[in-house]
């Protein structure tokens, strides 16, 4: 018996080429062909590699980096040359336990004391988006969990595809976009060699708080609608609040134009919803929320950027960041791995009431009635996925991208995380493309948000011991766009302006609908040329 197990480990391995292989042939001959832009890269991408029959697998079988299925060579070689790369490429101490990154969330140039009565409009958010705000369920197994966007930019430096901007100072939340000089072809690349699993990359120590226990019925999930509801209907496309506001001009950022001239400040005495002290500087966002709460603070902040949309339709984006995305394994084989992660979740309201609720997959989405989804008090719940991040409307195995249910998410009812206790908000004009940090959180900067690259590492050469790909999927794939590049003008509620289905139930019905920039995102030239324009910042 001890012999037969000795040789189930040759067996596996053979039998995962084998089926590897398989896919990766079919794929070749009857999968999609690449654009032409995108096939010069690919051609540049299979040369990087340094073996001959590499390149030749790659071209002739789509089995590319079959070598580097060994996890030889994917980390540094001893925990002392991982330490010396470490201090080396930081420039000296810049730990997360040594500074207090809430003062770069403080760093806005806007100062409230120069605000118009229009403008302090403009900046409002109704208190309903803080009344249905959600509520997820992280996985309770999960190694990756939320960061800081701030701690991010200390562990990241600027590339140009591959090569090293030189001469950029360390960025931070108020000068990022200054990186847009450079253009579309912009990543900020981790420091670290991410295989080495530096304890920046997990976020460990923003797994949410265990919350105050609340009072009565706000601690317990409500079920959400697990069947069709024949009487009611489900693709909303007679509702009034269904399709609103012009889009985002060419569908996803328009044309910006010039800044226009700054308002004359007229400087009058605060609101009372704007969360600031004596001395400028805001308040504990835990004495801003209610207490009777059932999920916990995370110290990574959550974003939510409100749009008035027109016809009293207001969306209330919730954006979470995490600082890798683990990808989900084949086959015994790991697919989709990145640094840098945005995923997010809309709420749309008319007249107050939630109507619907969008919940981001990788590059897809599922839409729902409000009705219809679990909640814990009036709150949407929602479930986020191991490693990947991806967002769904109830626990269990989800099946997405390649038949079979071969590449699937997990969810489960782990730490319950609320993003109200620790957000920073912000209001979004998306036909002028101007954010303004809202009157609760009055001082976070807004420069980040127009950053126009990438949040993580443009995916490996082949030539990279950790680079491999099968049937199409990359081992390691780029990191994602920023919020700006998530459709925020968007018609439905769904991130694409095409179909939009909306279902009023979260039973089982498969993955959601694929449109707009997700991971391993890139953008075309046209909506470079968009993005780049100078956008009307807040005054």
């Amino acid at each position: 018996m001890p012999r037969l197990r000795g040789r189930r480990l040759p067996c596996a391995i053979v039998s995962t080429l084998i089926s590897l292989a398989t896919i990766s042939g079919l794929y070749q001959n009857l999968g999609p062909r690449p654009p032409p832009l995108e096939g010069a890269q690919e051609v540049r991408w299979i040369a990087s590699s340094n073996s001959w029959v590499d390149r030749k697998a790659c071209k002739w079988f789509g089995v590319c980096g079959a070598s580097h299925l060994s996890r030889k060579g994917w980390t540094s070689k001893t925990s002392n040359e991982i330490e010396a790369g470490k201090q080396g490429l930081l420039g000296g101490a810049r730990t997360k336990d040594e500074m207090d990154l809430s003062d770069f969330w403080i760093s806005g140039e806007s100062r409230p004391e120069d605000w118009s009565q229009d403008e302090r409009v403009l900046r409002k958010i109704p208190k309903y988006v803080f009344d249905y705000a959600p509520l997820v369920h992280l996985y309770s197994g999960e190694q990756f969990w939320p960061c800081d966007i701030a701690e991010h930019l200390l562990h990241t430096r600027p590339y140009r595809n591959y090569t090293p901007i030189y001469g950029e100072p360390s960025h931070n939340l108020t000068d990022l976009d200054s990186l847009n000089k450079y253009g579309r072809w912009t990543y900020l690349q981790s420091v670290d060699n991410v295989e080495d699993r530096p304890d920046w990359l997990g976020g460990e120590q923003n797994i949410p708080s265990t919350p105050h226990s609340g009072d009565g019925d706000d601690d317990e999930h409500s079920p959400g609608r697990e069947w069709p509801d024949k009487e009611l209907p489900h693709d909303g496309a007679d509702e009034t609040w269904y399709n609103v506001g012009v889009g985002d001009t060419e569908d996803k950022g328009g044309v910006r134009p010039l800044p226009a001239g700054s308002p004359v400040p007229i400087p009058i005495d605060r609101e009372e919803e704007e969360q600031t002290d004596h001395t400028g500087r805001k308040r504990s966002q835990e004495r801003q929320v209610d207490r009777r709460t059932a999920g916990g603070r995370s110290d990574a902040p959550a974003v939510l950027v409100v749009v008035d949309k027109g016809n009293n339709v207001t969306d209330a984006f919730w954006f979470y960041f995490y600082s890798y995305n683990l990808g989900n394994v084949v086959l015994n084989v790991r697919f989709g791995n990145h640094v840098g992660d945005w995923e997010h979740s809309v709420i749309r309201f008319q007249n107050g009431e939630p109507k619907a609720i969008f919940w981001s997959e990788h590059n897809l989405g599922q839409a729902y009635t409000y009705d219809a989804v679990e909640k814990i008090g009036k709150r949407p719940v929602g479930y986020i996925a191991t490693g990947t991040h991806a967002m769904y409307a109830s626990p269990g195995a989800h099946p997405y991208v390649l038949p079979w249910g071969l590449l699937h998410d997990q969810t489960d009812r782990g730490p319950l995380w609320d993003p109200l206790l620790n957000t920073h908000a912000y209001t979004y004009d998306y036909l002028n493309d101007t954010l303004r940090a809202s009157t609760r959180t009055p001082l976070a900067p807004t420069n980040w948000f127009y950053f126009s690259g990438h949040w993580g590492d443009k995916f490996y050469p082949l030539s990279d011991p950790r680079q491999y790909r099968f049937a199409g999927q990359y081992h390691y794939v780029t990191g994602p766009l920023g919020p700006r590049f998530k459709n925020l003008g968007r018609q439905r509620v769904c991130q694409g302006n095409m179909e939009c289905r909306l279902r009023n139930w979260i039973g089982p019905g498969g993955a959601g609908v694929s449109d707009g920039a997700g991971d391993g995102e890139e953008v075309s030239g046209e909506d470079t040329k968009v993005r780049l324009a100078e956008p009307q910042k807040e005054t």
